[in-house]
């Protein structure tokens, strides 16, 4: 039931993040399309890991790219691909589902380029799982393709009220437990009981790509709300979008 209820409403959510402005903008930049003179070229594969209800797969459809979308979410899929159709977009965008650490299913080298946005990267738990992710995605990427990447800034949380206790708690709890890492959370959202997020330091993010053939072609960093990119990577900064490049280069 939540999940139906967070997929209709999902949407109207985030209409008002300004970060939704921010990524498109930025992902528009790295995948500006593939018409040239009013012509369809051959068009560019994109695989959209946790899609959502399609605001990223939607317009990059609508730019001539054929889309995968992947969510674990049926209803999600569902409310995409309804608006695909609205759209006329049936043909450029498919719509998987799938858990994004079992990515198995997708071929060597089958895909040109790919995105993974609004801190889904954070959703999965555990470092291992996450980087596994991450090497699943520059398998099936063609060598120097790109992915656009989003997470949330484990030190944003200094600028939240209680935020140095909640980090002082995941600290030491990452020292007790082998199952919490810090940055971990567990929150209330949209009516989910236990959202579970991860939230990263830089140091680590780059970390987890270079560990999974991804090379950083560009980073940056965000401001509290999202609205704008900004420099630094402490406690001013909401979250990373990074533009990396697939080193792998064999199957």
């Amino acid at each position: 039931m939540n999940e139906r209820a967070i997929a209709d409403h999902y949407d109207s959510f985030v209409a008002e993040t300004p970060l939704c402005d921010l990524d498109q903008a930025i992902l528009k930049d790295v995948f500006p399309g593939t018409f040239s003179d009013d012509s369809r070229q051959s068009m560019t594969s994109i695989v959209d890991l946790g899609c959502g209800s399609g605001r990223a797969a939607l317009a990059l459809a609508q730019r001539g790219y054929r889309v995968i979308g992947v969510d674990l979410s049926q209803r999600m899929l569902e409310v995409m691909m309804a608006k695909a159709t609205q759209l006329q977009l049936q043909g450029q965008i498919h719509a998987v589902r799938a858990n994004l650490v079992q990515l198995e299913g997708f071929a060597d080298q089958s895909i040109d380029g790919a995105v993974c946005l609004f801190s889904t990267l954070g959703m999965i738990q555990g470092r291992r799982n996450r980087r596994q992710m991450l090497r699943h995605v520059a398998r099936i990427v063609r060598p120097q393709g790109r992915l656009v990447l989003h997470v949330h800034n484990r030190w944003s949380a200094l600028a939240e009220p209680g935020g140095w206790r909640s980090l002082a708690r995941s600290w030491i709890k990452s020292r007790w437990q082998s199952d919490h890492e810090f940055g971990d959370s567990i929150y209330q959202y949209r009516g989910l009981e236990k959202m579970f997020m991860h939230r990263f330091s830089k140091r680590e993010l780059i970390a987890d790509l270079q560990a999974s053939q991804w090379k950083v072609a560009e980073f940056h960093s965000l401001s509290i709300d999202g609205a704008s990119v900004v420099s630094g990577s402490g406690r001013r900064v909401g979250g990373f979008i990074v533009v990396a490049e697939n080193c792998s280069t064999t199957p």
